[in-house]
């Protein structure tokens, strides 16, 4: 089961998410936008958090639901959409509901991400469309020093999977809630763990080495 590791910091994480984080979502807005297109229809955003990009769903036409772990992020959120608590492996929602999930910077907050890409293609209609994104695999995580984004530094640490609050940003989200690596191929293997097929993916980052990782995965008819 998801730790709610947010209760703890939801204040602190929706003014960060939209003042300090701001060019950051902005980006994270960007390729949500491209991978997931538009509706119409009910979209659920995986994992939503305060419902920081409730916004961006509605713009592309989707009427966006929520559900997420953290009561504490909840409190933000339902003022934003219709929302639940629940574990995202175990979705309170029938098989085949949905034409559309988004999970969007929360594969590192699970320690069962598979777990979480399975149950969202379970609730996805035929010809549904799932959207990941998530920062990269390969660049970001405890393992990366990211302090000079001209010259990002990789130890060791690539194959670790446990939760670790170790980061080069210590006033950032991961040194107050840690993560759960998932390296890339783990990340591709849970999409077709779960039936899908992977159609689209795309990078964003800042410098010469993305920090970002999106994909497009569609349920099959």
């Amino acid at each position: 089961m998801t730790i709610p590791a947010y209760d703890a910091i939801a204040d602190w994480y929706e003014d960060y998410v939209t003042t300090t984080a701001g060019p950051y979502s902005e980006r994270v807005r960007t390729l949500l936008a491209a991978l997931l297109g538009t509706g119409p229809g009910r979209c659920l955003d995986l994992c939503c958090g305060t419902g920081a990009h409730v916004a961006e769903l509605r713009r592309l036409g989707w009427t966006p639901v929520g559900a997420d772990l953290s009561a504490g992020q909840l409190r933000h959120a339902r003022g934003r959409l219709p929302v639940v608590r629940a574990d995202a492996t175990a979705l309170p929602l029938p098989d085949a509901a949905l034409p559309a999930v988004v999970c969007v910077l929360a594969h590192t907050d699970m320690p069962d991400y598979p777990a979480a890409v399975a149950e969202a293609a379970r609730v996805l209609a035929p010809g549904g469309r799932l959207v990941h994104v998530g920062v990269h695999p390969c660049y970001v995580g405890a393992f990366a020093d990211r302090a000079d984004p001209g010259r990002i530094v990789v130890d060791g640490g690539y194959a670790e999977r446990d939760r670790s609050f170790r980061s080069w940003n210590q006033t950032g989200v991961r040194a107050r809630v840690g993560a759960w690596h998932l390296p890339l191929a783990d990340l591709l293997n849970a999409v077709a763990a779960a039936g899908l097929t992977l159609t689209r993916a795309e990078e964003s980052g800042p410098g010469p080495l993305p920090d970002l990782l999106a994909l497009q995965a569609t349920k099959t008819p």
